[in-house]
Order: structure tokens, then C-alpha cells, then sequence
């Protein structure tokens, strides 16, 4: 097993029996698991994030039609399947938040788009690894907020990486 399997294995137990998994009682009756893509290396890089010389706040709407603040703090830069794509980093207080929405949104990823924490190194640059991507607490039911993602985040490049879009959700299609 991988640490990425065993990462998998014990978010898929939180989701089906914790008190704090997104997921409802009656949803957790029926929860086999989460759908992933398979590991891909070719989505896993080493970063650094090119800041922006202004950092402007701005006001991001939530699934739920409230607004967050944040700070539009820098971009990250790296290829995808040979093409060159960016995505913008933005801040709230002290942590670092970067959603993203791919070209396979709404067919294989959740459609509002996912997050990916970024883990910082001691060079000073990101580990950033989209087979971590996840879907934000809303894809699961309409009792959690989550900031959708700004239309800078949107890919037109399929990210084949991390969780795929909730079974649950995909049915409703």
C-alpha cells in the first residue's frame, strides 16, 4: 500500500462513521466510499508561488450565496499534459486556499470545483500534489457553505487526479 491508499482508506472510515463527516446519518447508511482516479506522478509537483506585486481583496461567493474575503495572494504555474496552465493562490489570514475547476467538471469531478492544500518546503517553495484534490464539504449535501471557485480557477484541462465527483451527485444528474 501507498501513504496516498492508507490516506484514502482512513478519509473513507471518517466519512462513514464519524460525527464530524460531512456526510448525513442516512447517507452514511448507504456510503461504500469515495471515488478516486488512480495515483498519477505527472500531477505532483514542486512549486513556488510567483507573487502578486498588489494583493487586492476579494469577495467570493459561496454555494450557499454568502460572501468570503479573501486576499488574490499569488499564482502557481506548472504544465498539464504538455499544456501550460496557472492557477491564482488566494489567502485568508495566515493559510492559503486554491479551488480549481477542470475541463472534466460536472462529468467525472463535482462541478462547482475541488480544493488542494498546498504543503510548503523548507527551500521555500509548495508541494503541490492534485492526487490530494478534494471535493469541498458542500458536494456532498446542501447543509455545508463552500466558496466556489473564481472563474481565474477554471481550467480548460482535464486534472485525472484525486476524488472524482460524489456518486450521490452524479446521480441527480
Amino acid at each position: 500500500m501507498t501513504a496516498l491508499t492508507d490516506f484514502r482508506k482512513m478519509k473513507d472510515e471518517f466519512y462513514a462513521s464519524d460525527p464530524q463527516s460531512p456526510l448525513t446519518e442516512e447517507q452514511k447508511q448507504t456510503f461504500t466510499g469515495l471515488h478516486y482516479y488512480p495515483e498519477n506522478p505527472d500531477l505532483k509537483f514542486m512549486l513556488t508561488i510567483e507573487e502578486f506585486s498588489k494583493k487586492e481583496k476579494v469577495s467570493i461567493q459561496t454555494s450557499k450565496g454568502d460572501v468570503r474575503s479573501y486576499e488574490r495572494f499569488g499564482k502557481i504555474a506548472f504544465p498539464v499534459e504538455g499544456e501550460p496552465v496557472s492557477l491564482t493562490i488566494y489567502k485568508v489570514e495566515q493559510d492559503f486556499f486554491l479551488p480549481f475547476v477542470d475541463s472534466q467538471a460536472g462529468k467525472e469531478t463535482y462541478p462547482a470545483g475541488r480544493y488542494l492544500e498546498m504543503e510548503p518546503l523548507t527551500d521555500g517553495s509548495y508541494l503541490v500534489d492534485f492526487n490530494m484534490a478534494y471535493n469541498p464539504y458542500c458536494a456532498y449535501n446542501d447543509r455545508w457553505s463552500c466558496p466556489i471557485t473564481p472563474t481565474e480557477n477554471r481550467l480548460n484541462v482535464p486534472i485525472r487526479a484525486g476524488e472524482k465527483i460524489y456518486e450521490e451527485h452524479a446521480q441527480l444528474k
